[in-house]
């Protein structure tokens, strides 16, 4: 999902304050970067089927218990 002009304006506000106050933390971003796209959605994804299965699991176990 594509951000709009004005988020994207405040996110290179945001990324130029961090650089003044704090230049090495912004060194360390830039290098490394931040999950986009398809590895973002990825993550997300994975976390949200770890989150199902454990809720399945937890459930089994309240019914078995009962």
């Amino acid at each position: 999902m594509a951000l709009s002009m004005e988020e994207q304006r405040i996110l290179t506000q945001i990324e130029v304050r961090l650089s003044e106050d704090d230049p090495r933390l912004a060194q360390r971003f830039a290098r490394h970067g931040t999950p986009h796209g398809r590895r973002a959605r990825t993550i997300v994804l994975t976390a949200a089927a770890v989150i199902i299965v454990l809720a399945a699991i937890g459930a089994g176990v309240a019914a078995a218990v009962l």
